[in-house]
């Protein structure tokens, strides 16, 4: 199953599987697609049982509403932190929007010490509540919008931000306090979009709990392919159907497609059942990942 949740303030990612869990009557395989912090809210989508293999293909961008905080920094870049720099500059809006705005495209971002990334097996925010640092390897992710932006106060400024998968908004609200001279540092988060999943199509936490304990969740999962519809289709022959899903590979002239143009497809019989995702090489599709 595919469910998007809506994960509360207060609680890890890894807290919202382990809920779900424990409500299933009967031993169920639960994982999740991307990490959020406690304090941050909003769509987290949960995979079960051969589903959880899903994490690696589903679409990795995501959007979050983000408050940043101006006028210090902590040790964790949010409010939860120890501050470790204060001032009393408030720069204009229009000076933090143009900074804003100049981080969309691509840059190095260092992440932090306080996050799930791992050095030499160990997550870094083990490392850091031990007081250990570490050297931490820049990589490179990408900004695509800044869009919304308001004041919410004079050391509050608040924006929507869609970003590559990776990114971390904190980072980005103390590397945007950097640009402008001011210490700066995340107050709130909520991740309105993730792997293709907007926040109107999550259930809640506690709803979803108790679909699991009645055994009635799978009812609102969400279809394979609604996960890809981005992506263009193929429709597999009746008379290579088998080999298809064999392993085999299919010449494109036999196959009915949206174009030739993609890496990836979405797979249907002509009946219109999902079959999974198709590629193509050499002009031939072959199975990605497909249905069991």
């Amino acid at each position: 199953m595919i469910i998007p949740i809506y994960k509360p303030a207060g609680m890890t990612s890894h807290d919202v599987t382990a809920k779900l869990k424990r409500a299933f009557p009967v031993k169920t395989k639960i994982g999740h697609t991307g990490t959020l912090d406690p304090m941050c809210t909003g769509v987290l989508v949960v995979l079960t049982e051969n589903d959880t293999k899903l994490s690696d293909i589903l679409p990795s961008n995501k959007a979050y509403r983000a408050t940043m905080k101006i006028g210090y920094s902590t040790d964790t870049q949010d409010v939860t932190g120890e501050i470790i720099e204060k001032s009393d500059l408030r720069p204009s809006y229009e000076e933090i929007l143009a900074v804003a705005k100049s981080f969309i495209g691509t840059y190095d971002q260092t992440p932090p010490m306080y996050s799930a990334v791992k050095k030499n097996g160990v997550p870094l925010y083990k490392l850091a509540r031990k007081g250990e640092t570490v050297e931490i390897e820049a990589k490179k992710v990408a900004i695509y919008s800044i869009e919304n932006a308001e004041m919410l106060a004079d050391d509050e400024f608040s924006f929507d931000v869609t970003c590559s998968g990776g990114t971390y908004i904190r980072t980005l609200c103390e590397d945007m306090g950097k640009e402008l001279g001011v210490p700066c540092c995340m107050k709130a988060l909520e991740r309105t979009v993730a792997n293709g999943f907007s926040i109107k199509e999550t259930l809640p936490l506690d709803k979803a709990i108790k679909l699991a304990s009645e055994m009635k969740l799978e009812q609102y999962a969400i279809p394979y392919d609604h996960v890809f519809k981005n992506l263009p289709s193929v429709i597999i022959p009746d008379n290579g159907l088998n080999y298809y899903m064999n392993g085999g590979r299919l010449s494109t002239n036999r196959c009915e497609a949206d174009n030739i143009d993609s890496e990836t497809y979405r797979a249907y019989d002509r009946t219109g059942k999902f079959l999974g995702l198709a590629g193509i090489i050499n002009g031939e599709f072959f199975g990605k990942w497909k249905i069991q």
